[in-house]
């Protein structure tokens, strides 16, 4: 079984602070019962808090709870206003408030029933209200919502024969803890639903990325292929003509198209190499960028400069893939990349703290290279790969080249036919 700390790292950023938002107002709940319930058996004796102080506190702190959970779900849409939950809750404050007042007015007389009864009105009215400031999203509403409580609080006093001062102590105290508890309310839900638009502006982001890179290169493939294609099927139209006529210029035609198709083979290589290529330099630059964009302390370390074009290449998707993985599965606050030249090697370390899922590029159902796929990019140039955690609570992922490796292993797929070569189909040779 996952236990609590596996469950809290399997959680997404937004996930968490919703989860601690949700268990600080459950928290709530329980400081209500504490502050009040426990000195109640030294007030008024074991039986009366048992009996009566406890189970009425518990009662308003179990609904405040549940108003708390449902008004937070209202927030994110999940379900409708708890309307209901609201109005049940704000009436049972009121009348735990209005029954405390009453106690200590013409109660039992004596300095600690009188401590009592003020400190429930005050504590059951101001978590009351603070926890019904959950289900409203307008701020005149929280601010008429405390306000009334506060003001009535102060009727039901006066109304009861209790002393000017205490009446006002008494909605002073009311007003300014409901205050403070419907402000904690309030930037909570805000926090928590700019957390939520930050996740999902960071998702659009990277959607956009995704789509303008496949616009450029479906635009780059069209100027190349457009025109060519073009040319191809006026030729072949023409020598299609002059064959059925019996001209000789038809195999001149014909000889035409080949060309063409030759040439646009050998264009739609240089788009697909262009693209599948990663220079290093500018990869360790990125990265840094977007993972200190996304709040991850980013450091940086080595050069790139004077590398062969095949390691820079393997070694720059080595760190794009990586950097994606720590911003999509990893919960990382720090990631480290360090490029070395160990003797006849080019050592690639890149490290973070987001060991749960570490960063670690795995299989994609989006068809992405991962884990297998950067191995097979180093394995072409005599690399190897080893990812994993280390030290309990860091997860290491180190890349190793050979700079001896020959011109034969560090060419590309792409590269691997050349102008002078036998001609292949063109769908080969787009697919190579």
């Amino acid at each position: 079984m996952r236990g609590p700390k596996a469950w809290w790292h399997g959680k997404s950023t937004p996930a968490k602070v919703e989860t601690y938002t949700r268990w600080s107002f459950h928290f709530f709940a329980l400081i209500q019962v504490t502050a009040v319930g426990l000195p109640a058996f030294g007030q008024v004796g074991v039986p009366l808090a048992l009996l009566v102080v406890l189970p009425l506190l518990c009662g308003h702190a179990l609904l405040s709870a549940v108003t708390a959970s449902r008004a937070l779900d209202w927030t994110r849409g999940r379900r409708e206003q708890p309307v209901r939950l609201l109005w049940a809750l704000g009436a049972v404050s009121a009348l735990l408030g209005t029954g405390a007042l009453l106690v200590s007015r013409h109660g039992p007389r004596g300095e600690d029933i009188d401590t009592l009864a003020g400190t429930f009105t005050v504590v059951v009215l101001a978590f009351g209200v603070g926890t019904m400031t959950l289900g409203v999203r307008n701020w005149r509403r929280v601010a008429a919502l405390v306000g009334g409580f506060a003001a009535g609080t102060g009727v039901v006093a006066f109304a009861i024969g209790a002393p000017g001062a205490t009446a006002l102590a008494t909605t002073v105290a009311v007003l300014v803890t409901g205050m403070f508890f419907a402000f904690t309310a309030v930037f909570s839900v805000w926090l928590l639903n700019a957390v939520y638009e930050l996740d999902a502006a960071r998702e659009t982001r990277t959607r956009l990325a995704v789509a303008e890179e496949r616009l450029r290169f479906g635009r780059d493939l069209h100027d190349v292929m457009g025109r060519n294609l073009a040319v191809i099927a006026l030729k072949s139209e023409l020598a299609v003509q002059l064959a059925r006529r019996e001209r000789p210029e038809a195999v001149e035609q014909m000889i035409e198209v080949q060309r063409i198709a030759r040439e646009s083979q050998r264009e739609v290589r240089e788009v697909v190499r262009g693209y599948r290529e990663a220079e290093l330099g500018t990869e360790l630059v990125g990265a840094q960028g977007v993972l200190t964009a996304a709040g991850v302390e980013c450091t940086v370390t080595g050069s790139a400069a004077g590398l062969p074009a095949a390691v820079q290449s393997a070694l720059g998707w080595v760190v794009r893939e990586a950097t994606t993985n720590v911003l999509r599965h990893g919960d990382a606050r720090r990631c480290s990349v360090s490029l070395d030249v160990v003797g006849a090697r080019v050592v690639l370390t890149v490290e973070n703290d987001g060991v749960e899922s570490g960063g670690v590029p795995g299989p994609r159902k989006d068809g992405g290279s991962g884990l297998a796929g950067l191995r097979e990019r180093l394995t072409a140039v005599g690399g190897t790969l080893e990812a994993g955690p280390v030290d309990g609570d860091l997860f290491r992922l180190v890349a190793e080249i050979p700079l001896s490796s020959s011109p034969s292993s560090a060419s590309s797929p792409s590269s691997a036919s050349s102008p002078s070569s036998v001609p292949r189909p063109l769908s080969e040779e787009v697919t190579s």
